[in-house]
């Protein structure tokens, strides 16, 4: 059998179970249990688990529907996800969903070196997904280019849109924003709009904007009273980050975060740097040190915090 990413197996000559995180080649396979630690086995020592096998695909069409288009027949809304996996974080599956009344024939074909592999095909019903690929995200500079090709159907009288050609390589930047609710799933994860709606402009409101005095700067927003500056709490691409990137990112979030505190006049702000290396905590002094409106900074309640935050009073 050829076990895919998220297949969740039993080990034939072992107690264990987890899921497949890692396909090293046509024989070894990576799984990751309960405990998060990933064992190399061989894909002929494992068996799939009863009741957690892959969906099969949709059932066939019913030509034969008939009457009039549905009041609330929906045209827009499909959608690329990228989940993680609820067991092993570090593997993401993506699924087409579609929030329309069409049905979508879709197929995947992704391309790496000059070789292609069709991946996927099938049906999404309405307002339903489907998973059609998994892939480690710790391996995301070796995922090969998507090419997903869609087409809407419907047996009733509505004029299709048109069919969407979706080719992509994803980069670490598509997944450092903030994780957002995808419909139908009702999970958390990446999303990517599909079927965007045609812009359309209004030519007097076009021209209005060309007359309207400059905006004000908005205003900093009143900060914490503890600023925690731990990367996996600023990014969520931080496990693609280098360590200066890492550091540049924290002391913006510090510099802006000081600004925030001296714009609505805080008497004092603590800073959550963690001890580590130290050098974060080295940088944050060093620029405390030079501020002409920090009074002062010491370590922060050290039976909270440990050497891990900075107290800073304000003038």
């Amino acid at each position: 059998m050829k076990w895919k990413l998220g297949d969740f197996v039993r080990f034939v000559e072992e107690n264990r179970e987890g899921y497949v995180t890692r396909i090293f080649d046509d024989q070894m396979i990576g799984v990751t249990g309960d405990d998060d630690f990933e064992i190399p086995v061989l894909a002929s020592k494992v068996t799939a688990v009863h009741g957690h096998a892959a969906k099969g695909q949709a059932k066939a069409e019913d030509t034969n529907i008939t009457g009039t288009v549905p009041a609330a027949f929906v045209k827009e809304g499909v959608f690329l996800a990228a989940i993680p996996d609820e067991r092993a974080q570090s593997v993401v599956h993506f699924h087409l969903v579609n929030q329309t009344s069409f049905k979508l024939l879709a197929a995947l074909t992704t391309q790496k070196d000059q070789v292609f592999k069709g991946e996927f095909s099938g049906i999404v019903e309405p307002t339903s997904s489907v998973k059609f690929y998994s892939a480690q995200l710790g391996d995301l500079q070796l995922w090969p280019n998507f090419d997903l090709e869609v087409i809407f159907y419907t047996p009733y009288n509505v004029k299709r849109p048109a069919a969407i050609r979706f080719e992509e390589k994803f980069k670490a930047k598509d997944f450092s924003g903030a994780k957002k609710q995808v419909p139908v799933l009702n999970k958390g994860g990446w999303l990517f709009r599909l079927d965007q709606p045609e812009l359309k402009i209004d030519p007097e409101k076009l021209k209005e904007s060309f007359f309207k005095p400059a905006e004000e700067k908005v205003s900093l927003e009143r900060p914490n009273s503890e600023v925690d500056l731990h990367i996996e709490k600023l990014r969520n691409d931080y496990q693609f980050l280098g360590s200066s990137e890492i550091l540049n990112i924290q002391l913006n979030h510090f510099r802006k975060s000081l600004d925030a505190a001296i714009v609505h006049q805080l008497p004092a702000i603590v800073f959550i740097h963690g001890a580590g290396n130290g050098i974060l905590r080295h940088e944050l002094h060093k620029q405390l040190s030079k501020h002409p409106k920090v009074q002062t900074f010491m370590d922060a309640q050290k039976e909270k915090f440990g050497y891990g935050a900075t107290r800073v009073l304000l003038k």
